[in-house]
């Protein structure tokens, strides 16, 4: 199996610990971005992964390059074009104060890249498993051109392609809408990631829950799953990560999985004094995709994404440096963090 994840990396600069921004003159630099996350993921899993993006031809984008290679992954199909590189900035939360993220992204190499500049066969050649986010298609209009023709190419070619809605409401800017935009990707998916949010703004479908009350129906969101099978026949199946955000710190964790004839709901884990959440969506997504290709039961792939993005909470950056073997403990029900000697 040979996967390839396409959007946008960026360098990511956060204050350190839960400082407020600037609050010492220090950032910590690190790359990030929803796609690669899923690359790292695999590539740590010991997967045949590649990232393909567009980069600037600068130290900046070496640097990420060599970043992606130590962990494994291909970078053999990124190209070169005119912009920079994007960046994001962190603070972390703690207790009832959360995270925030501010963007910087505009003109980035990928945003003003066009279509017609990608020679698709070199780009998908040998490929078996594509995915992408609803984060590409929210950068810019030309990254919402380019998000939409690797899903029809991909699907052209017999690839199976699979989708993380992540919606963004900070990036939509441009002046389309994320209903229209991602209710024309969502044709050409197989596999659908997302949260309660990601279903209702990007393809705007509704049922009533309330995630503010710290307890999930899961019975809301079969009803959820249903829906969105329904209205696209040609997703086989949707993963709904379900979130209880007690405070920046605490969070309780599970998902759930819907394949039009079966609903799954995974364990539930408390996760207690978070290191850093964010990358945690693309944790989850890392792993399904890995447990859909190695388990034959639905359930034990459910498991074990919801693992991994559980470890993930534990891990400062963007990127989830865990292996096949440490998941398979907290499946196993080994959480109690001992120390391993």
């Amino acid at each position: 199996m040979k996967y390839l994840t396409f959007g946008e990396i960026m360098l990511r600069l956060k204050a350190p610990g839960h400082e407020r921004l600037f609050q010492s003159p220090v950032l910590e630099a690190t790359f990030a971005g929803g796609e690669a996350n899923v690359a790292v993921s695999l590539a740590n899993y010991g997967e045949d992964v590649a990232f393909f993006t567009v980069l600037p031809d600068n130290g900046l984008a070496a640097a990420c390059r060599a970043e992606l290679r130590r962990f494994g992954v291909d970078t053999g199909r990124i190209i070169t074009g005119e912009g920079r590189m994007g960046t994001y900035y962190l603070e972390s939360g703690a207790n009832q104060r959360p995270s925030q993220v501010i963007y910087d992204r505009s003109g980035s190499a990928i945003a003003i890249a066009r279509p017609e500049s990608i020679n698709w066969d070199q780009v998908l050649t040998g490929i078996d498993w594509f995915h992408i986010t609803g984060i590409t298609p929210a950068i810019s209009q030309c990254a919402m051109n380019l998000a939409l023709a690797s899903v029809q190419e991909a699907k052209r070619r017999g690839i199976t392609v699979s989708c993380d809605l992540n919606y963004r409401k900070n990036l939509w800017k441009y002046g389309q809408e994320a209903q229209a935009v991602m209710g024309e990707i969502a044709n050409y998916v197989d596999v659908a990631i997302a949260n309660e949010e990601d279903v209702q703004k990007s393809l705007g479908i509704n049922t009533k829950i309330d995630v503010s009350s710290g307890m999930l129906d899961s019975e809301k969101y079969r009803i959820l799953g249903d829906k969105v099978l329904t209205a696209y026949p040609n997703i086989r199946l949707i993963a709904i990560t379900l979130r209880e955000s007690h405070s920046a710190d605490w969070n309780g964790w599970s998902a759930c999985l819907n394949d039009g004839r079966n609903f799954y709901l995974s364990r539930h884990y408390e996760i207690r004094d978070i290191v850093d959440r964010v990358g945690g969506g693309d944790s989850f997504a890392g792993g399904l995709l890995y447990g859909l290709n190695h388990y034959g039961d639905l359930q034990q792939a459910l498991e074990f994404a919801v693992a991994a993005s559980c470890l993930k909470h534990s891990i400062p950056g963007d990127f989830n440096r865990v292996s096949v073997s440490e998941v398979e403990k907290l499946m196993a029900g080994d959480g109690s963090g001992r120390v391993q000697r």
